[in-house]
């Protein structure tokens, strides 16, 4: 199975699995980048995981729906407009030979899902590495204890978000713990990955507890005020 991270907008990741005769996209919020990838690639089987409703993450859907032979696309009640099937927590989707589980993580939007296929988890706008997703909904206790299920995850699940922030998000990472030398050593490598024009991600749950605010937050009212200063920075 092989993992790729297309890139779309400015810093969106577009997440491309990939086995035999079968591919997975997870938010293709925009279509060219596929379309181009798909070039010289024979035709396969594919499905369309979609996190949430946010454009940057659906936008590209109807066009790859238009543009491909074999296409059936998920997601949660959100993005009805896009799925052809609606999935919550706790169903299962089959593809590549294995099964996908389904987590409800809402916070970011009310129904934001994120997707589990063995130890890689596709999190959408949920977790980024060092950071988490705005809290659009105002709903701070419900993306406070979405974060909670997932750092309960075990330690080597690799994650991929939807976005690559992982430069800023470490900056103010490291502005709230000054003296946490994970966050240091992980700030000066990040720092050498995108000078290079390097991605950073996947990460893991494994380096999230030890680098992230939104885990390190002892209490719910802890993240809610580290949330509610990362959005005034």
């Amino acid at each position: 199975m092989e993992i790729y991270g297309i890139k779309a907008y400015e810093d969106n990741y577009i997440w491309w699995i990939e086995e035999d005769k079968e591919r997975i996209l997870v938010d293709p919020g925009e279509p060219g980048p596929v379309l181009k990838a798909l070039r010289d690639r024979e035709d396969k089987e594919t499905k369309i995981l979609l996190t949430h409703s946010h454009q940057d993450h659906v936008g590209g859907v109807l066009d790859l729906k238009k543009a491909l032979a074999r296409v059936r696309v998920y997601g949660p009640e959100e993005t009805a407009a896009y799925a052809d099937e609606i999935v919550k927590e706790g169903d299962r989707i089959q593809a590549l030979d294995r099964e996908i589980s389904i987590l409800s993580c809402p916070g970011h939007t009310r129904g934001h899902l994120v997707y589990q296929l063995g130890s890689h988890l596709f999190v959408g706008d949920v977790l980024f590495m060092a950071g988490c997703g705005r809290v659009f909904t105002g709903d701070y206790r419900a993306q406070y204890q979405s974060l909670e299920k997932l750092k309960n995850l075990a330690d080597e699940t690799l994650v991929y978000p939807g976005h690559e922030y992982s430069l800023s998000n470490l900056v103010f990472a490291q502005e709230l713990f000054p003296e946490n030398q994970d966050i240091a050593e992980a700030l000066t490598r990040v720092r050498s990955q995108r000078k290079g024009g390097e991605g950073t991600l996947p990460t893991s749950i494994s380096q999230e507890k030890k680098i992230n605010p939104f885990f390190l937050a002892r209490t719910l009212e802890e993240f809610t005020d580290y949330r509610k200063l990362k959005d005034r920075s």
